[in-house]
């Protein structure tokens, strides 16, 4: 069992580090120099219904302090803007620029060719068990971040 956890606890560890790694040379090697936490907080703006700090805050799991810093960061480099809300003058809207749309574009079709990868020789029960066992793995990450919030 102990050489189970160890080999599970390597294989996560790897599997993110190389993800991360891979992901960052997919868009250098097409120009893009934004780190790995700035497309993912792109991707956090893009995915949030009201595109308000607190919002992509709590998608990207960071204080709203956090994330002022990195949008900072992004609308100097021309990936995103902020504008005060029309109704109430105390929110602020986050919106991203073509260039932010380009680089979310590129990234998302990384995602998929990965993914792709992944399940093109998999049998159909091993699709299942594969993600019934990322979903238990993702829970586990879940009920832990909230209990941690």
């Amino acid at each position: 069992m102990e050489n189970v956890k160890e080999t599970l606890n390597e294989l996560l560890v790897e599997l993110f580090n190389h993800i991360l790694v891979l992901e960052e040379k997919n868009l250098h090697d097409r120009g893009i120099t934004l780190s790995m936490t700035e497309v993912h907080t792109l991707e956090n703006i893009a995915k949030s219904t009201t595109k308000t700090m607190s919002d992509v805050a709590r998608l990207q799991l960071v204080t709203q302090g956090t994330l002022t810093v990195a949008v900072n960061r992004l609308i100097k480099k021309g990936y995103v803007t902020r504008t005060q809300d029309n109704v109430d003058k105390r929110v602020m809207r986050l919106g991203l620029t073509e260039k932010a749309v380009n680089v979310l574009i590129i990234h998302d079709a990384f995602h998929e060719e990965m993914i792709h990868r992944i399940i093109k020789d998999l049998q159909v029960d091993q699709d299942v068990a594969l993600i019934q066992s990322l979903q238990r793995i993702m829970s586990y990450f879940e009920e832990n971040y909230e209990n941690r919030t």
